[in-house]
């Protein structure tokens, strides 16, 4: 019996046998009802990774459906084949023709009517995995939908394997090849059903009399700014992502304050135009009433006037304004008012209330748009809360390979010559035919340079794409206002598939039916690739999602990209690439919207973001600045926390501690006391990170009674659903009195403790103590940035907030996470922090435990007598060898071959990732056997080899990122 045969057979008995047979649950029947991660979507990209031939029987197979798989696809080496139908007439001609564009896929039309089936079948080295049940290949099947599928595993002999095989066979017979032929005799018969698409803007939700009322989001806005209004504000700033109904908003809004004259303010008259049809259209009264002030159109006296902001305040017309004329005044794109022309027109007016609208308030300049609005937000949606809304499309972003040449990849640096040549225009249409919509493309290309933009547009109209001419025209900021608007027109009667530009488009313009953008452009500032991005998030009838198709060179930004994606701001690199793993695993983001990059590009991704500078004061001071700009005072550690903005222990931890920051950045006046210093060290070196809450919670209690027995203290960790055992309790005093840190530490935290204990009962240590009550109490959050009290209680209040948002409030070591030597140390409950002389692993004796520490991939420099081959053999198994000079009969040996302890595994892929290491959960040793390595000037040195076997096996997504190169990619 093969060892997969084995592994086959225990899990099969615990699938449908008996649940407490002991097996490896890798082969074991599942039932996937798409309960995040365990999708459809992830199961089929999963297999597909491990597998060399499919099968796919569905009758219904959506665009949207083959976006979300469509870099699977192409990565994927082998060939497979997708049986689907005519049934009900479901699926669109353009998703048949996509489906004949996957080189490595043949696809076959079963001929029969009530064709039904929901299939996926995957041939692998050692047998045959399905997937059945009631998804088909459509995004909300494979991710949103409460489906049933059983995924089960057979060998190769198995019966059920034949049947399967039988079945496809069956109906391979009666299907026949797909073909443009067919389908062009399928879309002039095809009888379509009704769309699930909106055949109509759904952010203007309309009552039973056809009147526009609010929907949820907006209600919700309305009830906050009239909350705000009845406070007596005057100002305020909504705050609403691209596409998601800001112009119908405001007119809701002067619907229910009834304001007598309205002003509503733009910087382009086309966008004026809009915002006067929808007003009209909300406030249901004659056009008339609606007035323009753009152009040589002065028409000052309406009681609805809409217009541009250089018209507007030009002298002449200005001045025919009384400042009281107007009780509402609304400004689109806020953001722009530090502009001159904005601030000379808002010191000018004095409206009852003046409104603000932005999609990214923030500015790169300093001055500070809240202010302006006395820091009134009374509503608040950025992209992710909108596509989780559904407020705007979803979107498909694909981060592919830039052109190479040379092994020169197009860069910061590329000369025009390069960026146009014939091969790069090549590399760009094939690109186009992978990832893009096969048919009625209506895209925006990002381009570097306005040079580039004209001549890639002249080359691109001669390219043939998908069996046909593209057509394509470039616009730059030298193109007149009507040259804009005329190919926007263009664009949107699909006369042109794409119009090339550099930056006209990032805001301000409105193509609803835009449905792929292409970015031939290194990633500038994560704000703008947002803007960018919203270009084409706007929900327009037949349009179901965006294609997003980003060419990645050796730009130096490449790492802004995760963190615009993912909206990851908080300069932690460990988070960020964190996340770039888990999205292979979960596969999708803020609801049915995916992020996919090829092998290279992620790659390159990676190694940006490693030699990225994210840390550095400059950076810091600009996060510190935004924040206070929305506050009005200097941000504590929580609020960078509840705004999700820089992460606390980065910025706390990188100089000593925050208030020694913000004295070091000139933000604040007063600095620490030498002994303040030290204390505040202590806290954000050792606790700050929540990785365990013991510690936080005990000092909470003491700086609130004074006291507190161990009792009372046990108590308060059970009522806390936390570990309260006594290693734990015990664990906690040696942290809290420094005689669980080195000499060296305790030396650098001025070697005075945090508490005392006597008898049973715990205090502040006096020193502490005295620091901690000398320092004024703070009332007001301004006041808070140079007091001791404050910034203690910050760091408890963050690091309790973290703790609990971060999933370690149990003070367990979580599977996935990351952690440092000294984080394992202290979790496990080490009489001594070890982490110096660990050496990649340690048995220690006072906890019983042994944590084991893996570099996957050693430095070239590193010693043959330290060069181990540890690999990770499979997702379940760790080949591990310990040090040299070891045998099967050495002390420490026994202890992990006996398996007398428990053993804890931690890998990270190089020296490159810094300190932490991933927690890959607990492991028995098998298979040990003594070996030899090389060792200086050849001599063989004897060690002992062992798998290792993990209780759950590694996530896949992980365990490919661990075992993929960390070698430079050019």
């Amino acid at each position: 019996m093969t060892t997969f045969e084995s592994a086959l057979g225990k899990d099969t008995q615990f699938g449908f046998l008996d649940s407490s047979i002991s097996s490896q649950q890798l082969l074991n029947p599942l039932l996937i009802s798409n309960d995040p991660p365990d999708t459809m979507l992830h199961a089929i990209k999963s297999k597909l990774r491990r597998s060399r031939t499919f099968t796919f029987s569905v009758a219904f197979i959506s665009s949207t459906g083959i976006a979300l798989l469509k870099q699977a696809l192409l990565d994927f080496k082998g060939t497979g084949q997708i049986i689907t139908s005519r049934y009900l007439d479901f699926n669109d001609p353009s998703m048949f023709r996509e489906l004949m564009l996957l080189d490595n896929v043949e696809v076959f039309i079963h001929q029969d009517d009530g064709f039904h089936s929901k299939g996926y079948v995957f041939n692998h080295d050692l047998g045959v995995t399905a997937l059945v049940g009631s998804s088909n290949l459509t995004e909300k099947a494979l991710v949103v939908n409460r489906e049933w599928n059983l995924k089960f595993s057979t060998s190769p002999d198995g019966d059920i394997a034949f049947q399967l095989d039988n079945a496809i066979g069956m109906q391979l017979q009666r299907s026949i090849p797909l073909t443009e032929d067919w389908i062009r005799e399928y879309e002039a018969n095809r009888r379509a059903p009704e769309r699930l698409i909106s055949t109509r803007l759904p952010l203007e939700q309309t009552s039973n009399s056809g009147r526009i009322v609010a929907n949820k989001m907006q209600e919700e806005a309305l009830e906050s700014l009239l909350e705000l209004v009845n406070r007596g504000e005057s100002r305020g700033l909504i705050i609403s992502a691209t596409g998601t109904g800001k112009t119908i908003l405001a007119a809701l809004a002067t619907r229910m304050l009834k304001p007598r004259r309205v002003l509503f303010v733009v910087h382009r008259e086309q966008i004026l135009d809009k915002a006067r049809q929808e007003f009209i259209k909300v406030l249901e009264e004659p056009e008339d009433r609606f007035g323009k002030i753009a152009g040589s159109i002065k028409q000052l006296d309406h009681p609805y006037a809409f217009a541009t902001i250089q018209s507007l305040t030009q002298e002449s017309t200005l001045k025919k304004i009384a400042p009281d004329a107007f009780d509402l005044v609304i400004i689109d794109e806020v953001h722009r008012a530090g502009a001159q022309s904005y601030l000379r027109l808002l010191d000018y007016l004095t409206p009852k209330f003046l409104l603000g609208l932005s999609a990214t308030p923030e500015r790169t300049d300093g001055f500070n748009i809240f202010e302006l609005f006395d820091f009134n937000v009374p509503y608040e949606i950025r992209l992710k809360a909108a596509l989780e809304e559904d407020m705007l499309v979803p979107f498909h972003y694909y981060g592919v390979t830039d052109f190479t040449i040379n092994n020169e990849t197009i860069s910061d640096l590329s000369k025009l010559s390069t960026l146009v040549s014939e091969e790069r225009v090549k590399h760009i249409v094939e690109s186009l035919r992978k990832y893009g919509f096969p048919e009625h493309v209506k895209g925006l290309i990002f381009c570097s340079k306005k040079d580039e933009a004209h001549e890639l547009s002249r080359l691109l109209n001669h390219c043939m794409l998908n069996g046909k001419l593209l057509r394509t025209a470039a616009l730059t900021g030298d193109d007149s206002i009507s040259q804009r608007e005329d190919t926007v027109a263009r664009l949107e009667a699909g006369e042109l598939d794409y119009i090339l530009t550099v930056d006209i488009f990032n805001e301000g313009i409105d193509i609803p039916s835009l449905n792929q953008i292409v970015m031939l452009r290194g990633t500038q500032s994560s704000i703008i690739f947002t803007q960018q991005l919203g270009r084409g998030l706007r929900k327009s009838p037949a349009k179901d999602h965006l294609r997003v198709i980003d060419f990645i060179g050796n730009y130096d930004n490449n790492y802004l990209i995760p963190i615009a994606l993912f909206g990851d701001n908080s300069r932690n690199k460990d988070s960020i690439r964190r996340r770039m793993i888990d999205n292979e695993t979960v596969g999708t983001l803020a609801g049915v919207s995916s992020v996919n990059f090829d092998p290279i590009a992620q790659a390159r991704i990676l190694e940006s973001l490693q030699r990225a500078r994210l840390e550095t004061k400059a950076e810091f001071k600009n996060d510190i600045l935004q924040l206070k700009d929305r506050l009005n005072h200097l941000p504590q550690l929580m609020d960078l926390a509840r705004f999700n903005t820089v992460d606390p222990v980065v910025i706390a931890s990188k100089y000593k501690n925050y208030w020694s920051l913000l004295f070091s950045l000139k933000l604040v006046d007063v600095a620490p006391t030498k002994m303040e210093e030290n204390f505040l060290t202590l806290l954000t070196n050792e606790l700050l990170n929540g990785k365990r809450p013991h510690e936080l919670l005990l000092l909470r209690e003491l700086l609130k009674f004074g006291q507190l027995s161990v009792t009372e203290y046990r108590e308060l960790l059970a009522s806390q659903l936390t570990k309260n055992d006594n290693e734990t309790i015990s664990s906690v005093e040696r942290i809290l009195v420094l005689e669980f840190f080195t000499s060296q530490q305790v030396q650098k935290y001025g070697e005075n403790p945090l508490i005392r204990k006597v008898g049973d009962t715990y205090f502040l240590a006096p020193e502490f103590q005295n620091a901690f009550k000398s320092s004024p109490e703070v009332t007001r959050p301004e006041h808070a940035s140079e007091s001791f009290q404050a910034h203690v209680l910050d760091i408890i209040e963050t690091g309790l907030y973290t703790s609990r948002h971060s999933g370690f409030w149990a003070g367990e070591l979580i599977v996935g996470e990351r952690y440092t030597r000294k984080d394992v140390c202290r979790i496990l409950n080490w009489e001594k922090n070890h982490e110096g002389t660990i050496y990649g692993y340690k048995v220690d004796r006072f906890s019983s435990t042994c944590p084991i520490f893996v570099t996957y991939h050693k430095s070239e420099d590193v010693s043959a007598s330290t060069n181990y081959g540890d690999e990770l053999k499979d997702p379940q198994t760790l080949h591990w060898y310990s040090r040299s000079k070891r045998t099967l009969e050495s002390a420490e040996v026994l202890s992990i071959t006996s398996n007398s302890m428990p053993i804890y595994v931690f890998v990270k892929k190089d020296d490159q990732e810094g300190t932490d290491f991933f927690y890959l959960g607990q492991a028995h040793s098998q298979n040990s056997q003594q070996e030899v390595m090389a060792g200086k000037e050849g001599a063989e040195l004897p060690v002992v080899s062992m798998d290792l076997r993990f209780e759950t096996p590694v996530e896949q997504s992980l365990y490919e990122y661990l075992n993929t190169s960390s070698k430079s990619v050019k």
